[in-house]
């Protein structure tokens, strides 16, 4: 047996007496690792001065070159969650989590070499895409396992990790700007060193998550577990195979869903700051401006656990509906709120806009496994974060483009993001809609008991142990 047949699903097959309620913990360790891509961006105007130290030199990247590390990344992440999707589902969680460890790690050691010798096509190579095949893999490698654990609740369980993606940042930017400070000297600004470190730090939380993760014993459910009623909430008790899931008229509609619920809040996110000090000149001051960023983050992360518990009672679709109606009206009140002058009006509405942003990320997985069963709900999922890549593009854009457009054609910064909150309400018109339509899977999609597709040959020889304790 070779070392790392310590990986192989049949080792992570949970024994008599295993706690559930330590595979949350195994995925809050990947989450809040890589959770770290939202805190990036402390990176950016200490890599603008890399040679100059205190200010710009000639031949110091610019930041517009810079802004592409992180688009790249996320960009790689929506498309290796989809491309390593089965591989996902069918290799298990400690794989997954293990090979998302070296590559968010190597992502990290590789963009210091880069930073250390000036090359910035290296730091694209390490953290945009090395780094984000780990953002990938990590992200979805626990979103099946805990769907497997918590049937009765899997809103509140893919919620609870996902919401580590969204708190990541809260322990990575303080963590980063600290140790640039201790690295710094006379004669670097410490990026390199600091890089290292996370890198290190980083692949070591995400191994203890690989070892503490364990699968269910086939046929496991909790002690008292009773499945819902096949129509109930458009819970199925069926599995989809992925590759039959993405021709489906479903797959597509919550993909649209995702997307548009996404586009709607991420211009918002990252241009938080700007825009309440454009909206509101004299009134709110740089300083505030980054405490309501700071607790936007608290919202979002907030969201990801609260909406998706909430999902568990209310069901998926009705929660959906949920994060469009109110978010047109709130988008449609931004502009009033900007008129009167109202700060704590506007800060109100974009606190429930970004807890619905985090919100639609962790209530996905289980609106999936409701529509398509649990077999491969894994590397669904992995295609449908290709829709968080494509929103990336579209919300920074629509955001920054129309503001930029009307500022130009003499519209006053105070208003120039109005017609935008106007044209994300639209947008979740769009999305409320898709919803609409999203039906029970057709009888012909549903894999058959003898379909050869829906058996593990690493699960199908490995000893059933007796039921884990609930």
């Amino acid at each position: 047996m070779s070392l790392l047949s310590f990986l192989d699903r049949e080792h992570t097959v949970a024994r008599p007496g295993f706690s559930r309620w330590m595979v949350p913990p195994a995925a809050l360790c990947v989450h809040l690792c890589i959770g770290q891509a939202y805190a990036f961006s402390v990176f950016n105007l200490p890599m603008t001065r890399l040679l100059g130290l205190t200010q710009s030199a000639p031949g110091d990247w610019k930041l517009t070159d810079l802004g592409w590390i992180f688009s790249i990344a996320i960009f790689v992440l929506g498309f290796s969650a989809a491309i390593f999707g089965r591989w996902v589902e069918e290799g298990g969680p400690r794989k997954a989590m293990f090979t998302a460890a070296c590559c968010w790690a190597g992502g990290f050691f590789v963009s210091a070499f880069g930073v250390s010798i000036h090359q910035l096509w290296l730091v694209y190579l390490g953290y945009g895409l090395l780094g984000g095949i780990g953002l990938g893999i990590g992200y979805i490698s626990p979103v099946s396992t805990l769907i497997k654990w918590f049937p009765d609740r899997p809103g509140m369980a893919t919620g609870m990790a996902i919401m580590g993606f969204g708190g990541g940042a809260f322990i990575a930017s303080p963590l980063s700007v600290w140790l640039m400070s201790v690295f710094r000297t006379s004669h670097h600004i410490g990026v390199a060193p600091t890089f290292a470190v996370l890198g290190a730090v980083y692949f070591v939380f995400m191994i203890v998550g690989s070892i503490i993760v364990r699968v269910p014993a086939p046929g496991w459910k909790p002690e008292g577990y009773v499945e819902p009623e096949q129509t109930k909430k458009l819970i199925t008790r069926n599995d989809v195979f992925v590759y039959d899931a993405i021709k489906t008229p479903q797959f597509w509609l919550i993909w649209w869903v995702l997307c548009l619920n996404v586009t709607a809040g991420i211009g918002v996110l990252g241009q938080a700051s700007a825009m309440s000090q454009e909206m509101f000149p004299g009134r709110v001051t740089p300083v505030a401006a980054a405490g309501f960023v700071g607790l936007m983050s608290l919202f979002n992360m907030g969201g990801r656990f609260g909406w998706a518990s909430i999902s568990d009672y209310i069901g998926r679709r009705n929660t959906y509906f949920v994060f469009m109606l109110l978010g047109i009206a709130l988008y449609c009140t931004v502009p009033y709120m900007g008129r009167i002058g109202s700060v704590s009006g506007f800060v109100i509405c974009f606190l429930i806009i970004i807890s619905m942003y985090g919100g639609g990320f962790s209530t996905v997985p289980a609106y999936l496994k409701d529509m398509f069963g649990t077999r491969y709900v894994g590397a669904i999922h992995g295609w449908l974060i290709t829709a968080w890549s494509m929103a990336g593009i579209f919300g920074p854009v629509l955001i920054n483009y129309i503001r930029e457009y009307n500022v130009t054609h003499g519209v006053p910064k105070a208003h120039a993001y109005n017609v935008t909150m106007y044209i994300m309400a639209g947008l979740l018109v769009i999305g409320f809609i898709c919803n609409f339509f999203v039906k029970a899977v057709d009888a012909r999609y549903h894999m058959k008991a003898d379909d050869p597709r829906g058996s593990n040959p690493q699960t199908a020889n490995a000893t059933a142990p007796a039921a884990a304790r609930a």
